[in-house]
């Protein structure tokens, strides 16, 4: 098996074990010992790549981040006619799984918030962000120049403020308080969608 190769299988091992594990406890509970017997992975094998639990988890993060983007640039791309609907109902779908009580990316951020004096961990929570706002502007780009976004908006701003409101589904939702609540993902995609659209 080429290097390439055995990085990737080797990382899906570990993002696979580890998602599992998220599944049953929280972050703080979990043990290097316990991703290493779940993933099959012998502790070099998986020293090579990565050295603590907490990068592993940052993995899972970013992989959840990078699945939405190309879901959202496969949908404008394979559409014939580009439309404001498609990508929207992605978004949508995710904000609605960001207000489930078992998100594992929800436990991973908040678990990693709470670690953001290490560098590291710092460090890839700006990555994080940055990257969320960077994807977002990018899909506001792409629909302005699909005539379906008004092309009034100022995609850096509105990207930011996308994410804000994202990051604060999240917290909210670890809070235990969206039964109380009166506004859901529902309503703030209703509201992306209204600042968003182009109007006819």
């Amino acid at each position: 098996m080429k290097n390439e190769d055995r990085r990737k299988h080797t990382t899906a091992q570990l993002l696979g074990a580890t998602k599992e594990l998220l599944q049953e406890k929280a972050c703080h509970a979990i043990t290097f010992k316990e991703i290493m017997e779940r993933s099959g992975l012998s502790k070099g094998a998986i020293f090579h790549y990565v050295r603590s639990k907490d990068e592993i988890f940052i993995w899972v993060l970013m992989e959840h981040l990078e699945t939405v983007h190309s879901a959202v640039l496969s949908t404008i791309a394979e559409a014939d006619i580009k439309t404001f609907e498609g990508p929207m109902q992605i978004i949508a779908a995710n904000l609605v799984g960001l207000e489930e009580q078992g998100s594992i990316t929800n436990k991973v951020l908040l678990y990693l918030l709470g670690k953001e004096d290490e560098p590291q961990v710092s460090e890839a929570l700006q990555q994080f962000h940055d990257r969320s706002v960077s994807y977002s502007m990018q899909w506001i780009e792409l629909g302005i120049k699909h005539g379906v976004i008004d092309s009034s908006i100022n995609a850096e701003q509105m990207g930011e403020l996308f994410v804000l409101l994202s990051m604060g589904l999240r917290v909210r939702t670890s809070m235990h308080t969206s039964g109380r609540s009166h506004l859901n993902s529902t309503d703030i995609a209703n509201f992306m969608s209204t600042m968003l659209k182009q109007q006819d």
